[in-house]
């Protein structure tokens, strides 16, 4: 696994590099040796309280967490705990989706407020609208632990949006024909 590690607004000591990539390597048996997945690990700190955000891009599947501990290496295995989880959880679905060659599924347990006017757009993101199902645009937003997800309708070609209502269940938005 290739790792990226950034500080923000911090400097990443060599002791605090081999502990991130200690922790990542659990993740390794989890993909096949060509697949060759990409981590990119934000580390801040902030208040003495320690946050790491981990995104992992495996052949353009996302898995990513953000956890806030006193320390770094806490909140390091919680990352590594909760990635974990979110490939155990789908598990069937990251099977069908990405391609065999990709991930090893066969060591993969079962799983079972309003904006002000004046605000300003602090952050923009740009990312590859890939077609997919929106079945598959939900699980990709789960994974992320976003509460929507834009995507291209993988049979209609439109830019669709997928969403988590507050009953728990998923909504789409479609462009209007």
């Amino acid at each position: 696994m290739k790792i990226n590690i950034v500080g923000r607004q911090m400097n990443v000591y060599e002791d605090t590099r081999l502990l991130v990539e200690k922790k990542l390597a659990k993740l390794d048996k989890y993909f096949k040796s060509g697949a060759d997945p990409e981590a990119t690990v934000t580390l801040s700190r902030k208040n003495n309280v320690s946050c790491v955000d981990v995104t992992i891009n495996a052949a353009g599947t996302l898995f990513r967490s953000e956890v806030r501990a006193d320390d770094f290496r806490d909140a390091m295995d919680q990352t590594v705990e909760h990635i974990e989880g979110q490939i155990r959880k789908n598990k069937t679905k990251l099977a069908k989706r990405l391609r065999e060659n990709v991930m090893d599924m066969s060591i993969i347990p079962d799983a079972v407020e309003e904006a002000d006017e004046d605000e300003i757009i602090i952050r923009t993101k740009q990312f590859e609208f890939k077609p997919m199902s929106p079945e598959e645009a939900i699980m990709q937003m789960n994974l992320l632990g976003h509460s929507f997800y834009v995507f291209k309708d993988i049979s209609t070609g439109e830019t669709c949006v997928v969403y988590a209502r507050r009953d728990g269940a998923y909504g789409l938005i479609e462009p209007m024909k």
